[in-house]
């Protein structure tokens, strides 16, 4: 008898699964996940991510394990592995669910698709988020979005296991080259993801509108799903369904935790929103959206700069103490993100490929639609959106007024008066001298790379520049037609001003 083989990848969870579902109707099952070397030889991927996938497994084991099953560990490239199980035992069908991913693995599905014709393998795909494969029509999206998201989550009503005799014990080594897990991040697993949201839901929601903004107070008033849903421990419609069940039920008095889940909602949209970018066109993981802009700094690239801004050694407070958390903790909210790249792009100049490799393997949430989309944005490359210059000195002067964020991280902060906080390289020597931050590397004060005015003045200036060409002008009406959201807004202004601060809260929940 037939198995249907069902090819977990950024879907780690087992409520709301199409593939299993669908899979499980059909006859007995094989679960597997496969640990592809060519993947984790890719620039964006780091140990975090390896641990936080092997964590989410480890849960879903133990889910299918109290079934009957097992979920299979198999290590190899993709079509390599399911010659293997061809080999092993017969089957006509494979179930997964769509991956917008990067480049490689985008690659891959063509060649598994290839290798499924050729052998007269069925390969079903089932959407995963509100992104639309082969969509003609960006008018068509916000419907289907929405249409997906209110359809009825999927039930897998009955599971039956393929027996096989290969079935190992569930193990999951990481390659030894793998670098970077830091040490205070999220765990993986479906049950940690439920316990986030529900704490969410109940709780922290009403920090959320005024709290997400600060760094000092993001950690909590955000969700903290980011990381569950680009790995698929959680489903996107069952985040938003339970977000509208927990509005629909709150009392009329509770206007400011309604206000916080109705925000909430909103970069929900905007999540799918960004990932149907690069579904759309995947070239914009590695070429401007606006071909225009070629060649705007690919040419110049500092990499002393950029060595300084990974090893927080920028000297701008903010932008260094944000690198470091980064580095600790695998996460950082929305705006010291779109800090940290407005400042990579304008006074420091650098092209946003290099720089989003790297935050890719700093970011434990790294989703590759929106993490590109969003580079391109904040570095000004799309050609239709806003110019959003972040000042470093002012974003610590708004959301880290007493320093309490920036001496947390950096140690030498902590050795700075208050009157110094925000440029502490302006400290005369005497002050300075008494403060000890010369004493250790520790303890060093680093004056800025730039004259940050001049800097980003004459950044701002390259780039309107440009803007103004008249062929650049000409091809802005193309990355509209196939980008920009067509969304309206019924609770909200729906200014291109509104729509566009919306838009760039997209890194993040």
């Amino acid at each position: 008898m037939t198995c249907q083989i069902v090819w977990f990848k950024r879907d780690l969870r087992w409520h709301d699964h199409a593939a299993l579902a669908h899979a499980a109707a059909r006859g007995p099952l094989r679960c597997i996940y496969i640990v592809e070397p060519g993947y984790w030889q890719l620039k964006d991927t780091a140990l975090q991510h390896f641990e936080f996938i092997r964590e989410s497994l480890q849960a879903l084991n133990s889910h299918l394990q109290a079934l009957g099953g097992c979920i299979e560990i198999h290590t190899g490239e993709a079509i390599d592995v399911f010659e293997r199980l061809l080999q092993e035992s017969p089957f006509t069908e494979i179930h997964s669910h769509e991956e917008t991913g990067n480049a490689w693995t985008y690659a891959r599905d063509l060649q598994v698709q290839t290798w499924c014709q050729t052998h007269r393998i069925q390969w079903h795909e089932y959407p995963q988020f509100g992104v639309v494969r082969r969509l003609k029509n960006r008018n068509q999206w916000q419907a289907a979005w929405e249409q997906h998201m209110q359809a009825p989550k999927a039930q897998t009503i009955e599971i039956r296991f393929a027996r096989h005799p290969n079935s190992l014990p569930f193990s999951m080594q990481a390659p030894s080259h793998l670098k970077h897990n830091p040490p205070q991040r999220q765990r993986g697993g479906r049950p940690m993801a439920l316990a986030v949201l529900r704490s969410f839901l109940n709780a922290r929601s009403l920090g959320y509108r005024g709290g997400i903004s600060s760094p000092l107070s993001a950690p909590d008033a955000c969700s903290r799903l980011s990381a569950y849903l680009a790995y698929g421990c959680i489903s996107m419609r069952e985040v938003v369904q339970m977000t509208r069940a927990c509005i629909d039920e709150l009392p009329p008095q509770a206007s400011r935790h309604r206000a916080g889940l109705q925000a909430f909602m909103s970069r929900l949209y905007w999540h799918c929103h960004f990932i149907q970018k690069l579904e759309s066109e995947p070239e914009i993981e590695w070429l401007n959206m606006h071909r225009g802009y070629d060649g705007l700094r690919e040419e110049s690239f500092n990499q002393a700069y950029f060595e300084a801004l990974k090893n927080a050694q920028t000297g701008w407070p903010m932008v260094d103490a944000s690198v470091v958390m980064l580095r600790e903790t695998g996460w950082l909210n929305f705006r010291m993100r779109a800090m940290l790249v407005s400042v990579a792009a304008y006074p420091l100049w650098l092209h946003w490929q290099p720089v989003g490799e790297w935050l890719a393997t700093q970011f434990l949430d790294y989703e590759p639609g929106i993490h590109w989309s969003q580079l391109q944005m904040q570095s000004g490359t799309t050609g239709i959106n806003t110019t959003r210059v972040y000042n470093p000195i002012k974003q610590a002067q708004d959301h880290d007024p007493q320093g309490l964020f920036v001496r947390r991280w950096l140690p030498a902060m902590r050795h700075v008066p208050d009157s110094w906080l925000f440029e502490p390289w302006k400290m005369p020597d005497n002050v300075r001298s008494s403060t000890g931050t010369e004493a250790s590397p520790a303890f060093q004060i680093h004056t800025p790379l730039v004259d940050l005015s001049l800097a980003t003045r004459t950044a701002k200036e390259r780039l309107h520049a440009l803007r103004k060409n008249d062929k650049v002008r000409a091809g802005q009406k193309a990355v509209i037609d196939k980008h920009a959201s067509r969304k309206t807004f019924s609770t909200r202004r729906s200014s291109a001003k509104s729509q566009t601060n919306s838009a760039q809260l997209g890194f993040d929940f």
